[in-house]
């Protein structure tokens, strides 16, 4: 059996770093961080997957590599040229770690992408555990301030270890509103789990826990309570620091306007939008829910998720919370404390054992 390698390149061009020895020091510790070997090259003489710098708006050859993970530090349209498995933009010199990341797990865990549209973006990953089918189903909803700089990737680490527990996991990718408007990415969402129909026999639809980070903790608690009575419907909601109310998170400004920008307007004049999105005005869901918070975390997400479950356990839903330590991404970090708390509630919930 050949085992893949644990060698990565990241070719850059010349001069595309503002200081080479700060992008050396973050690829070095991103590498480490994953067991892996490798630098910063100017060429590669061929890799299972490499990751490119190329600056703005240049082409690249992939014909030296299997597939390539491109990296723009800026802003730009997405890369969809044959050969380029990702395209991570917008994330500045971070974006070396998020690459290192991606081809970390498209190495040693991969799954497998499927459509749901016609669209590139319309499509999830789906990784399958070992043991005895039918699986509990983990749909997965990435955050980022409904922002296209942030994608499906950010949840990797969970989904790896979703899966090593015993889940089929869905990890979805959406178009969001910032390039195809608000109503795109919410029918998005929605055709991705109904795309569940459609998936291998061994997933049990009966057991499916829609799992929401930041704004995607907004989409799957509004897609759950979109989805009741429907053929595919979750038996449990969890938001993962959601942003439960729309209303307040434009009024606080979350974001830097994330919601407003999002929506394409002020709660003031779009009242109809944002209480159709907003998961608390849409209680009571009539499903099972989980609202998670690192006390760590923005304040005001933090105190959004306790109002939340306040309301939703007064308006007769069955809720539950957790708290515990650690930032915004905690939530979604295997390796953190709350982590297990999160799972053992979940597994509790669709009788996991």
């Amino acid at each position: 059996m050949t085992h893949p390698s644990t060698h990565l390149d990241i070719v850059a061009a010349p001069g595309v770093f503002a200081d080479l020895a700060t992008a050396q020091e973050v690829v070095a510790r991103a590498l480490s961080a994953r067991g892996l070997t490798g630098g910063i090259v100017d060429a590669a003489a061929g890799s299972d997957e490499a990751i490119v710098v190329p600056g703005d708006g240049i082409p690249i050859d992939v014909s030296p590599y299997s597939s390539v993970v491109r990296v723009d530090l800026g802003q730009c349209t997405p890369d969809r040229s044959p050969g380029i498995r990702t395209h991570i933009r917008g994330r500045g010199l971070d974006g070396l770690r998020f690459a290192i990341d991606s081809a970390y797990f498209h190495r040693f865990h991969p799954g497998t992408i499927l459509k749901y549209g016609n669209h590139p973006e319309q499509r999830v990953e789906l990784r399958l555990p070992e043991g005895d089918d039918p699986f509990p189903v983990a749909m997965l909803i990435h955050g980022g301030y409904w922002r296209s700089r942030w994608e499906f990737d950010l949840m990797d680490a969970m989904a790896v270890d979703l899966t090593q527990r015993g889940y089929a996991t869905w990890n979805v990718e959406y178009r969001r509103p910032d390039e195809h408007g608000w109503d795109t990415m919410t029918g998005d969402v929605a055709a991705a789990l109904a795309a569940l129909k459609t998936a291998p026999d061994s997933l049990d639809l009966s057991r499916i826990v829609l799992m929401g980070h930041s704004a995607g903790g907004q989409l799957a608690l509004r897609l759950a309570a979109d989805s009741v009575g429907t053929s595919v419907a979750p038996a449990l909601a969890v938001s993962l620091a959601g942003v439960l109310d729309l209303r307040v998170g434009d009024e606080r400004w979350l974001g830097e306007g994330a919601v407003s920008n999002a929506i394409g307007a002020r709660f003031a004049d779009a009242r109809d939008t944002y209480e159709a999105s907003s998961p608390i005005s849409r209680l009571p869901l009539g499903v099972p829910q989980l609202v998670v918070s690192a006390v760590d975390d923005d304040p005001n997400l933090l105190e959004i998720s306790r109002a939340y479950y306040a309301a939703a356990s007064a308006g007769g839903d069955s809720v539950t919370s957790v708290e515990g330590p650690g930032g915004h991404f905690a939530v979604v970090d295997p390796s953190s404390e709350i982590w297990g708390e999160i799972i053992s509630a979940v597994d509790a919930s669709l009788a996991v054992t």
